[in-house]
């Protein structure tokens, strides 16, 4: 005979615990070998090239990958291979410094107008959607045009086109925390505004905005290429991957590898850090519900 016991559906699981007992994507363990394998490249790059990006050959110049030159050579006899580990540390470092210092911006800039009070809030956001009506290249541009090429102004104009999203993002967050019970709790025990604010409200509400920052890097990335394209980034002969693209594209009919080689790097870098960006937040979202 059956019994209401042998009935009753089992417990579901908690979301939180399937998503830790979930997989991982081989997808995602990819992106994460190969970011691994860009931080040895920017912090050591002598250990998986030999020589200097700068060396050229007159009897090398564009030859095809083969032996001696993996990834061959470009129009001045300079090996690919060499060039692109070594410009893994300035295209790297470049996006995530920018990221860092739009971030922080942003941080500050949301805080403020989520915990002002209205006024400063409505000043905050203003300008916010000021910076989000200028499309984010041309305000790149705009800042390189006044202080000019380089790598730090390079760093300063793509923290700019980061800061509107964070700052929103960030705004967001603290309105939410704000409204939770613990919150509630402690403004019922007559904490100070301040300790709240920095003991319970800001750091609840930055774990997403970390992890959004973590894809916005593959993005900064490609912004500082898309400027060293334009020839506003860092001057020649760094070995930048945007300046290599464009440098390689005039001899694409030729010797295809001058483009293909920095332009498959630039992507394969943009699309790891995205992917692990992505996974990332899926797990936090998991835990979170």
């Amino acid at each position: 005979m059956t019994t209401p016991a042998t009935l009753a559906e089992p417990a579901s699981e908690p979301v939180a615990e399937r998503t830790a007992r979930r997989p991982v994507r081989p997808g995602a363990l990819l992106a994460c070998a190969f970011l691994v394998l860009l931080g040895v490249a920017a912090a050591a790059p002598g250990l998986l090239a030999h020589g200097s990006p700068d060396t050229a050959s007159a009897l090398d110049i564009l030859r095809p990958p083969g032996s001696g030159h993996p990834l061959g050579t470009d129009q001045n006899g300079r090996d690919l291979y060499t060039r692109i580990v070594y410009g893994t540390r300035g295209s790297v470092l470049t996006g995530l410094a920018a990221t860092a210092l739009s971030l922080t911006a942003g941080i500050l800039l949301g805080s403020v107008g989520a915990l002002g009070g209205r006024l400063a809030d409505t000043v905050v956001m203003r300008l916010v959607d000021v910076l989000l009506a200028v499309p984010g290249m041309v305000m790149a541009l705009v800042v390189i045009t006044v202080a000019g090429a380089g790598t730090v102004n390079s760093v300063v104009a793509i923290a700019v086109i980061g800061v509107p999203g964070y700052a929103r993002l960030i705004r967001g967050q603290i309105l939410v925390v704000r409204r939770s019970a613990y919150v509630e709790a402690a403004v019922a025990l007559g904490t100070r505004p301040a300790r709240i604010a920095v003991r319970h409200v800001i750091p609840n509400a930055l774990p997403p905005v970390l992890l959004f920052a973590t894809i916005g890097t593959g993005a900064a990335i490609g912004a500082e290429a898309a400027l060293s394209f334009l020839g506003l980034g860092p001057r020649p002969p760094a070995p930048q991957w945007g300046a290599m693209l464009q440098q390689g594209q005039e001899y694409f009919s030729v010797a295809w590898w001058t483009a293909v080689v920095p332009g498959a790097a630039l992507t394969l870098t943009v699309l790891s850090v995205t992917v692990t960006g992505q996974y990332l937040q899926r797990r936090f979202e998991g835990r979170s519900r």
